[in-house]
Protein backbone atom coordinates (compact mmCIF):
# COMPACT_ATOMS: atom_id res chain seq x y z
CA UNK A 1 0.00 0.00 0.00
CA UNK A 2 1.02 3.62 -0.90
CA UNK A 3 2.01 5.95 1.90
CA UNK A 4 0.57 9.60 1.65
CA UNK A 5 1.56 12.38 3.04
CA UNK A 6 -0.27 15.84 2.50
CA UNK A 7 1.27 18.93 3.31
CA UNK A 8 0.07 23.01 2.44
CA UNK A 9 -2.81 23.90 4.20
CA UNK A 10 -3.90 27.10 6.04
CA UNK A 11 -5.81 29.90 6.72
CA UNK A 12 -6.21 32.22 3.98
CA UNK A 13 -8.68 34.75 2.93
CA UNK A 14 -11.63 34.46 0.17
CA UNK A 15 -9.88 34.87 -3.27
CA UNK A 16 -6.51 34.29 -1.98
CA UNK A 17 -4.09 30.99 -3.06
CA UNK A 18 -2.44 27.69 -1.61
CA UNK A 19 -0.95 25.02 -3.00
CA UNK A 20 -1.08 21.75 -1.56
CA UNK A 21 1.68 18.93 -2.10
CA UNK A 22 1.47 14.99 -1.86
CA UNK A 23 4.61 13.02 -1.64
CA UNK A 24 4.07 9.42 -2.22
CA UNK A 25 6.34 6.27 -1.27
CA UNK A 26 6.59 4.27 -3.88
CA UNK A 27 9.76 4.08 -6.53
CA UNK A 28 7.24 5.47 -8.99
CA UNK A 29 3.42 6.06 -9.67
CA UNK A 30 3.60 5.26 -13.57
CA UNK A 31 0.97 2.74 -12.96
CA UNK A 32 -1.58 5.26 -10.59
CA UNK A 33 -3.69 7.60 -11.06
CA UNK A 34 -3.70 10.14 -8.23
CA UNK A 35 -6.38 12.17 -7.03
CA UNK A 36 -7.30 15.24 -4.45
CA UNK A 37 -10.96 14.95 -2.30
CA UNK A 38 -12.02 17.49 0.30
CA UNK A 39 -14.49 16.98 3.13
CA UNK A 40 -15.76 19.27 5.17
CA UNK A 41 -17.74 19.22 8.28
CA UNK A 42 -21.04 17.67 7.69
CA UNK A 43 -20.51 16.71 4.20
CA UNK A 44 -19.74 13.86 2.70
CA UNK A 45 -16.19 13.32 0.90
CA UNK A 46 -16.05 14.59 -3.00
CA UNK A 47 -13.72 14.57 -5.20
CA UNK A 48 -11.61 17.49 -6.59
CA UNK A 49 -9.48 17.32 -8.87
CA UNK A 50 -7.28 14.04 -10.24
CA UNK A 51 -4.30 12.98 -12.18
CA UNK A 52 -3.07 10.39 -14.64
CA UNK A 53 0.23 9.38 -14.15
CA UNK A 54 1.19 7.84 -17.41
CA UNK A 55 -0.15 10.27 -19.89
CA UNK A 56 -0.70 13.60 -17.61
CA UNK A 57 -4.71 13.49 -17.95
CA UNK A 58 -6.15 15.87 -15.59
CA UNK A 59 -9.69 15.73 -14.49
CA UNK A 60 -11.32 18.49 -12.16
CA UNK A 61 -14.87 18.88 -10.55
CA UNK A 62 -16.54 21.60 -12.25
CA UNK A 63 -16.61 23.48 -8.67
CA UNK A 64 -13.13 24.00 -8.87
CA UNK A 65 -12.65 24.43 -12.58
CA UNK A 66 -10.59 26.97 -13.69
CA UNK A 67 -9.70 27.77 -9.98
CA UNK A 68 -7.53 24.74 -9.22
CA UNK A 69 -4.90 22.81 -11.10
CA UNK A 70 -3.21 19.72 -10.35
CA UNK A 71 -0.06 18.63 -11.31
CA UNK A 72 2.76 16.53 -10.70
CA UNK A 73 6.82 16.01 -10.28
CA UNK A 74 7.61 12.46 -11.80
CA UNK A 75 11.11 13.36 -10.08
CA UNK A 76 10.34 13.60 -6.95
CA UNK A 77 6.67 11.40 -7.04
CA UNK A 78 4.93 14.32 -5.88
CA UNK A 79 1.85 15.61 -6.75
CA UNK A 80 0.63 19.40 -6.40
CA UNK A 81 -2.96 21.13 -6.03
CA UNK A 82 -2.47 24.97 -6.50
CA UNK A 83 -5.73 26.62 -5.50
CA UNK A 84 -6.15 29.69 -6.65
CA UNK A 85 -9.28 32.78 -6.05
CA UNK A 86 -10.45 30.66 -3.04
CA UNK A 87 -14.00 30.74 -1.26
CA UNK A 88 -15.06 30.38 2.01
CA UNK A 89 -16.95 27.22 0.58
CA UNK A 90 -13.47 25.54 -0.46
CA UNK A 91 -13.06 25.06 3.48
CA UNK A 92 -12.43 21.65 4.69
CA UNK A 93 -10.28 18.60 5.15
CA UNK A 94 -8.01 17.70 1.82
CA UNK A 95 -7.01 14.20 1.05
CA UNK A 96 -4.42 13.10 -1.62
CA UNK A 97 -5.55 9.56 -2.51
CA UNK A 98 -3.60 6.50 -5.08
CA UNK A 99 -5.66 3.50 -6.93
CA UNK A 100 -4.14 1.53 -9.51
CA UNK A 101 -5.71 1.99 -13.08
CA UNK A 102 -9.17 2.57 -13.54
CA UNK A 103 -11.22 6.03 -14.54
CA UNK A 104 -13.67 6.39 -11.73
CA UNK A 105 -13.01 9.01 -9.49
CA UNK A 106 -14.93 8.18 -6.34
CA UNK A 107 -13.47 7.80 -2.98
CA UNK A 108 -14.68 4.08 -2.92
CA UNK A 109 -12.55 3.83 -6.12
CA UNK A 110 -8.78 4.86 -4.08
CA UNK A 111 -7.50 2.25 -1.86
CA UNK A 112 -4.44 4.43 -0.18
CA UNK A 113 -5.20 8.03 1.64
CA UNK A 114 -3.09 10.79 3.19
CA UNK A 115 -3.99 11.90 6.79
CA UNK A 116 -5.22 15.13 5.35
CA UNK A 117 -4.48 18.70 5.56
CA UNK A 118 -6.89 21.47 6.63
CA UNK A 119 -7.96 24.25 4.43
CA UNK A 120 -10.22 26.92 5.80
CA UNK A 121 -10.93 30.46 3.61
CA UNK A 122 -12.64 33.24 5.91
CA UNK A 123 -15.32 35.67 3.94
Amino acid sequence: QVQLVESGGGLVQAGGSLRLSCAASVRTLTTYRVAWFRQAPGKEREFAAGIMWHDNDRYYADSVKGRFTISRDNAKNTVQLQMNSLKPEDTAVYYCATAKYGSVWLPTSFSSWGQGTQVTVSS
